[in-house]
């Protein structure tokens, strides 16, 4: 043994004289190795979700049933980011088919407010756009219904099983991570004298101390709320009892939603969209989301050797910044829900339109403003999870913006989101707010295939981070040879200020984030190029992924998690 330290001790001081700076379980800035399973994989943005949905899968559970039981137990332990008052995307491979399932669980505007009517409701607050917070933004929240429909297609235990680790929580309560209790904090002054019970849910004296971090905190009506979901089914909050308590208070406090709305909702099946990028196949689902950004984005990147222009280098980030303004000046014209407006996604995800795009990069100076393509006539979690039969989910899922409206029925134990902010009001515009239509969504689960197999699922979390962050990890690996945690670990940027489909339009150019790990010379030549560079400590996502590996002929996972916020992958 002491022979063996020995030459552990004399290998690692020769690697080092010599400049190799790596360590055994990856490069220098690597927050740990790989997380690798033969039999099943959970990666969440939470420990004990994570570990919930490992339990699920040791009890017999599918992919499935393990995302859903994570998912719901995420909504209690991380409320600052989603929860059963949100929306949900998730892509699902099915082993046995070989093929790939999209699921769109975004809800929709009231029917009872008309264009109209939403703005005097504006004029009222003296604003041009929708807010953040109160009644106005509030869409139907497609969760519960989403889950529903997977579990339906997909579930081998009882709906009931895959919520009764979240329901146990709920009452008997869990510890607050320090990270989750810093966003929890922004709640009271966020939300201060909005009709509801959001002090009573969310805080631990029911006046506004919120849970630092290792305080315990429970949320006996949402476990009751929970319970009634796996007991009686997505009907219980759609058409049921949570449906008409929500129905009461909204009329009873000035809200625009109605029972109505909850009956007729529906999530809808898709077929995920694809590109492929140098051999390997980007999947996305298609607008109202954003996850075709990630697609134009790697499109125009094709045309460019970013592994001999190296990662982190002036050129390679240049590029890629300049890439994201071209596809954000099309995601701001033509991204919203396909229901009410013709996406010419087609034109968008091919490789002639992504030569004609590419032409518009400078390669020495930055663009201050770029137009959408001439075509005739889209705060969160994301996870992964696979089972031991082959079957993957990539599935994200959101209140959108922190903890979302502000509105919480009393008795449900949840917030709505507050999605409805992302409509436009400019008349004519693509995603302009109308009765009954999805939002522009932020929202985006990603996965890859090569040669006919899956290969990853993988996600980043965070507004538009996620297209951005998308093409990060993936080129991070494809071009730059990154493992799967590395991909995530790695330094991030992040493009702002840029052309919306609220209808802001992009000034000078917009701004770049830049994480520490970049080095300072491109961030010194970026500025000469004429980029406004900034350097942020926060803000760039949230990352998790599964790899598949072949090994003797034998399936391995391989997981990696987020390492700036609380994310731990776990297999068996």
């Amino acid at each position: 043994m002491r022979v063996l330290f020995l030459f552990a001790t004399l290998f690692a001081f020769s690697a080092i004289s010599s400049g190799q700076v790596d360590r055994i379980t990856g490069k220098n800035f690597a927050t740990r190795s790989e997380v690798l399973a033969r039999h099943g994989i959970v990666c969440t943005s939470v420990p004990a979700a994570t570990q919930v949905g490992i339990d699920i899968l040791k009890k017999g559970g599918s992919a499935v049933d393990a995302a859903i039981a994570a998912n719901a137990t995420l909504g209690l332990m991380e409320p600052v980011s989603n929860g059963i008052g949100g929306d949900l995307f998730a892509i699902i491979y099915s082993a046995k088919e070989n093929k790939l399932y999209g699921i769109n669980g975004s809800g929709r505007s009231a029917l009872g407010l008309s264009y109209e009517q939403m703005r005097a409701e504006l004029d009222k607050l003296n604003r041009k756009t929708i807010p953040p917070t109160g009644m106005l933004p509030i869409s139907v929240p497609g969760t519960v219904d989403a889950w529903a429909e997977l579990h339906k297609k997909f579930g081998k235990l009882k709906f009931a099983d895959d919520l009764a680790p979240a329901i146990h929580y709920a009452e008997d309560g869990f510890p607050v991570t320090e990270l989750i209790a810093y966003y929890w904090a922004f709640g009271p002054r966020l939300y201060k004298g909005l009709p509801g019970a959001f002090l009573e849910t969310y805080t631990l004296d029911g006046k506004g101390r919120t849970p630092a971090k290792g305080d315990i905190f429970k949320n006996p009506d949402l476990a009751k709320t929970l319970r009634l979901i796996g007991e009686k089914g997505r009907d219980a909050f759609y058409k049921g009892e949570i449906a008409d308590k929500i129905d009461i208070f909204m009329q009873q406090n000035g809200g625009v939603m109605r029972k109505t709305d909850f009956e007729k909702h529906t999530s809808t099946w898709v077929d995920p969209v694809s590109t492929s990028y140098r051999g390997y196949d980007v999947f996305e689902l298609p607008p109202n989301g954003q996850g075709i950004a990630t697609l134009q984005i790697l499109n125009i990147l094709e045309g460019f050797d970013l592994k001999v222009m190296g990662r982190n280098s002036v050129d390679t980030l240049h590029t890629m910044i300049e890439a994201k303004k071209i596809a954000w000046a099309d995601r701001a014209k033509y991204y919203a829900d396909p229901a009410f407006a013709k996406i010419p996604l087609t034109k968008l995800l091919s490789k002639e339109y992504a030569t004609e795009r590419r032409k518009l990069i400078d390669p020495n100076r930055a663009a201050k403003t770029v137009a959408a393509g001439n075509l005739d006539q889209g705060d969160t979690i994301y996870m992964c999870t696979a089972d031991d039969e082959g079957n993957m989910v990539s599935l994200i899922q959101s209140n959108y913006r922190g903890m979302g409206s502000g509105i919480v029925v009393p008795g449900l134990g949840f917030m709505f989101q507050d999605r409805g902010e992302l409509f436009s009001m400019e008349p004519g515009h693509a995603n302009v707010y109308a009765p009954g239509k999805r939002p522009f969504h932020t929202i985006i689960p990603g996965f890859v295939m090569k040669g006919g197999k899956p290969w990853e699922a993988f996600g980043v979390m965070g507004g538009g981070m996620q297209p951005q962050g998308h093409v990060q990890v993936l080129t991070n690996q494809i071009d730059f040879g990154l493992n799967v945690q590395e991909a995530g670990d790695a330094s991030r940027w992040q493009h702002e200020g840029d052309n919306e489909p609220t209808g802001e339009k992009m000034e000078n150019g917009g701004y770049v984030n830049l994480e520490s790990g970049i080095p300072a010379e491109t961030q010194r030549e970026l500025k000469k190029r004429g980029h406004d560079v900034r350097v942020d400590a926060g803000g760039y996502g949230g990352y998790q992924a599964i790899k598949i590996e072949m090994h003797d002929g034998q399936r391995v996972y391989v997981g990696g998690s987020e390492s700036r916020k609380d994310g731990m992958a776990a297999g068996y």
